[in-house]
């Protein structure tokens, strides 16, 4: 599939791998078993024994090592297999899983899926979601049955919010005409938009000194490969204050798409806001209700879309573009101009292995 391999994508959220389940996940067309050793430090490695092929996340834990259901050929954190209860006992040097280099930051377990050293900086700053009181930190988890770059246009291009959305962030038809100003590095592109509503969005309203009077908004969005979309939103009513989230009511917000195939995608959404920050009950509903605005708003929009397309290939269908679409199309030819720059994936990385030896007894 047209994804970058030697990058850093979003596995799980941190809280969805416990300290005794053998979590598993499809990622890049691959099965990824992923769990936790005793000292809670994660692990991933290719969710396929090798001897016949049994999905490892079906075994069992053994300290920190994991035994496959079909035969107990156990393996190791490295993949090594330390156990063969069958004849006598040898394991074939071949009797090996691939193993993934992770790093868990930001409330996320990242995996580096490529055949090239994994390199921690690569993984883009998203250190503002650590920052402050843990009520006001939530993330959350949608599967999608769409192509992982309809989800990131849909974010660098929040004109449609208006056209999709509901009350609690409509912005009264202002965003729609607005052409965003657009900022471009050889590795990211950023999106800002500044307006005046009345009332202000609905998420930020009741906590305004005038609740019903005008506010001044903006949206900052910078995407970084392969799809990360980190968003901050905020308003103010004091003209004297600046656009930020230092002066604002607002949220800093990371949307981020891992592809599980071409045709479908793991979507993760975590947030951290600056006012309320201790009331876990409002964190619970915030999270709860942003969640639920994207799976019956954007997200039937969005698999409605892949459907229709009926293949990856974007511009080979001839949109029509219009201005809204600037920051979306850069986006799109800056990620592509990085898969090209690494060339076809290897062979190592289709996840072919050398068949097992033969054992003799």
């Amino acid at each position: 599939m047209k994804a970058l391999q030697n990058a850093w994508y979003v596995a799980a959220i941190s809280t969805e791998v416990d300290a005794t389940a053998l979590f598993h996940r499809k990622i890049l067309d691959t099965s990824i078993l992923i769990y936790r050793k005793q000292d809670g430090t994660p692990v991933a490695m290719h969710d396929r024994c090798p001897h016949r092929f049994a999905p490892l996340h079906l075994g069992k834990r053994v300290g920190d090592e994991v035994s496959c259901i079909y035969h107990a050929l156990r393996f190791d954190c490295s993949g090594r297999c330390t156990l063969n209860p069958h004849g006598n006992g040898a394991t074939p040097a071949s009797a090996r899983v691939r193993v993934y280099p992770l790093l868990e930051r930001y409330g996320f377990i990242w995996i580096w899926m490529g055949e090239a050293p994994a390199d921690p900086a690569k993984l883009p700053d998203f250190s503002p979601l650590e920052e402050g009181h843990p009520n006001a930190f939530g993330a959350t988890y949608m599967h999608m049955k769409a192509n992982y770059e309809l989800i990131t246009d849909n974010v660098m291009d929040l004109s449609h919010i208006d056209h999709v959305h509901g009350e609690m962030i409509t912005t009264r038809g202002q965003l729609s005409p607005l052409t965003p100003k657009l900022t471009e590095t050889a590795t990211t592109i950023t999106s800002r938009s500044e307006w005046t509503q009345q009332p202000p969005l609905m998420i930020f309203s009741p906590l305004m000194p005038e609740p019903l009077g005008p506010a001044r908004h903006y949206f900052e969005i910078t995407w970084t490969a392969p799809a990360n979309i980190q968003l901050s939103v905020g308003a103010v009513q004091d003209d004297s204050r600046n656009l930020d989230l230092v002066d604002c009511i607002g949220q800093y917000d990371l949307h981020t798409c891992t592809p599980e195939s071409a045709d479908t995608t793991h979507y993760f959404f975590a947030t951290r806001r600056n006012h309320l920050v201790e009331d876990a009950d409002y964190n619970k509903a915030k999270i709860q209700a942003m969640h639920a605005a994207f799976e019956t708003e954007d997200g039937p929009v969005i698999e409605a879309v892949h459907a229709e397309m009926g293949t990856d290939d974007f511009f080979g269908l001839h949109p029509v573009l219009i201005c809204n679409d600037a920051g979306p199309i850069k986006v799109r030819r800056l990620l592509r101009k990085m898969i090209d720059a690494e060339g076809p994936a290897p062979v190592a990385s289709r996840r072919v292995y050398a068949t097992p030896a033969v054992e003799s007894h």
